[in-house]
């Protein structure tokens, strides 16, 4: 997994075959049969791999916080991992709960976020709903800078921020 990171890290989601995972690895591509299926389980595991780093490091920044101070840390961990490894991150699917193989990790990411919620004494509808607004916010906008789609030269750190304020704005609504 480590080598097929390194390919999707230096080249993209897209340069990930089971011939570069070889190369790269010093092996013949056959002898990768031995430890996966095919292509497909290798994007499969690398999607597991994926959440849960996002996890563990989603995990590290909220831990020991509670309400607007979580939250704001959650938003700003988020953006920061797509940051740092924009091509893992679009290696992952949009709905991995619904992929038997990649529901666990998904859920406990989901886990994460829903307890960043906990202070706000949401009911479990309102938290889900939450988790929803906090990802299409962060997901979106790290996606966007990612992939080099805000071209105007106001601060993106500034606008950032004035989105988590509207997401934390819209907690007091509930």
């Amino acid at each position: 997994m480590d080598v097929a990171l390194g390919v999707v890290d230096e080249q993209g989601n897209g340069a990930l075959t089971l011939a570069a995972v070889a190369q790269r690895a010093g092996v013949a591509t056959p002898s990768l049969y031995k430890h996966i299926a095919g292509l497909g389980e290798l994007r499969t595991l690398l999607g597991v791999r994926v959440l849960e780093d996002m996890t563990e490091h989603f995990t590290r920044s909220v831990l020991g916080r509670s309400g607007d101070d979580a939250v704001t840390a959650l938003m700003h961990a988020y953006r920061a991992y797509v940051k740092e490894h924009p091509a893992r991150y679009a290696a992952v699917p949009l709905d991995p709960l619904h992929d038997p193989a990649l529901a666990e990790a998904g859920g406990k990411l989901i886990e994460v976020a829903l307890g960043a919620f906990r202070a706000y004494d949401l009911s479990p509808s309102d938290a889900i709903h939450a988790v929803r607004r906090l990802r299409a916010v962060a997901h979106g906008f790290a996606s966007l800078e990612a992939g080099g789609g805000f071209g105007l030269p106001e601060d993106l750190d500034h606008t950032y921020d004035q989105l988590i304020v509207a997401v934390l704005r819209g907690l007091a609504d509930n």
